[in-house]
């Protein structure tokens, strides 16, 4: 059954428009990093603008690579205060640290690299020195 009020959508609507499953936006309801959403009779949910836009924040914070841990710390700044404004110097926090974590795994992984590049040149000049002889 297809809801006509273009201000809202079925989970199955949502999941397909996002490209996620109606499961994982059950998850993120069950978990708490996102509120349970209005229910027609029957128990069918709908979902608001404000649930899409923060369904949506929420897929992009896992992008980012943000955990479920800190997800939930920001959820629970919003549903203290109801403020967005609230939440930014956390999620600002969040950000700074996990860009801290990218540039160390990249500074390891330029060096590993660099080590893999060494031990390439001197296998190739093993091998060269038995062709040789």
């Amino acid at each position: 059954m297809k809801i006509k009020n273009d201000d809202i959508m079925q989970i199955g609507e949502l999941a397909e428009m996002l490209g996620i499953t109606t499961r994982t936006i059950r998850y993120y309801e069950e978990i708490g990093v996102m509120e349970a959403p209005q229910r027609l009779e029957g128990g069918m949910r709908v979902y608001a603008k404000e649930d899409i836009l923060r369904l949506k924040f929420i897929l992009k914070l896992k992008e980012i690579g943000l955990t479920l841990k800190e997800m939930h710390e920001l959820a629970d700044i919003y549903r203290l205060h109801k403020d967005s404004d609230r939440i930014m110097p956390k999620l600002l926090e969040f950000l700074d640290e996990h860009i801290q974590k990218i540039d160390e795994k990249m500074s390891r992984l330029a060096s590993l690299r660099k080590d893999i590049a060494d031990y390439r040149v001197r296998i190739a000049d093993i091998l060269k020195d038995k062709a040789l002889a």
